[in-house]
């Protein structure tokens, strides 16, 4: 039991290659097949074999196949298309639920050592978003905050810039007033 806590303990890959492998695809945060079969140790196809299998276990919420645009789309983004060149269809990508059941589907020692460090990527991503959310209300309370403040001073300039009236002066000399 004790070896086992220590294998769990170590990380088998660095975090922030996970999270490098997290993209943001129809406003979720996805892992595509082939990274993830990498991640895991084997073929591409065999990690996709193995979800085909039990596909039950993967609604429309934990994983889908991106179109034929999104993949041209993504391809085009990275600067290197080997990691997907000769791929006859496009990839499929997990959402963090659909990593998570990959666990139940692919049952080795390293499959399980592997969803635990993508799990923590996840988590991690989520910290980092909330982070992020939180730094964007308190800014934009600030700028609520002091937009009310500088809105009287900029009324005051304008004030002070719009051409005043002029007074009637008396005129000079001995000559009535008169009224417009």
């Amino acid at each position: 039991m004790a070896t086992r806590k220590k294998r769990i303990g170590k990380s088998v890959l660095p975090l922030e290659g996970i999270a490098n492998s997290i993209l943001f695809i129809r406003g979720q945060k996805v892992m595509l097949d082939a990274d993830l079969a990498t991640l895991y140790g084997v073929e591409t196809k065999v990690l996709n074999q193995a979800v085909k299998r039990n596909i039950d276990r993967f609604p429309q919420d934990f994983m889908f196949q991106l179109t034929a645009d999104e993949f041209q789309s993504l391809k085009s983004q990275n600067a290197t298309s080997s990691s997907w060149g000769g791929r006859r269809y496009p990839p499929y990508a997990f959402t963090e639920q659909g990593v998570a059941m990959l666990s139940s589907v692919l049952r080795s020692e390293r499959a399980v050592l592997v969803n635990i460090e993508i799990m923590r990527a996840f988590v991690k991503l989520r910290q980092l978003l909330a982070t992020n959310e939180d730094l964007a209300r308190k800014l934009t309370a600030v700028e609520r905050k002091y937009d009310a403040q500088f809105k009287v001073v900029f009324e005051a300039i304008r004030e002070l810039m719009a051409p005043s009236k002029p007074k009637k002066k008396r005129p000079i000399g001995f000559a009535p007033w008169k009224e417009d």
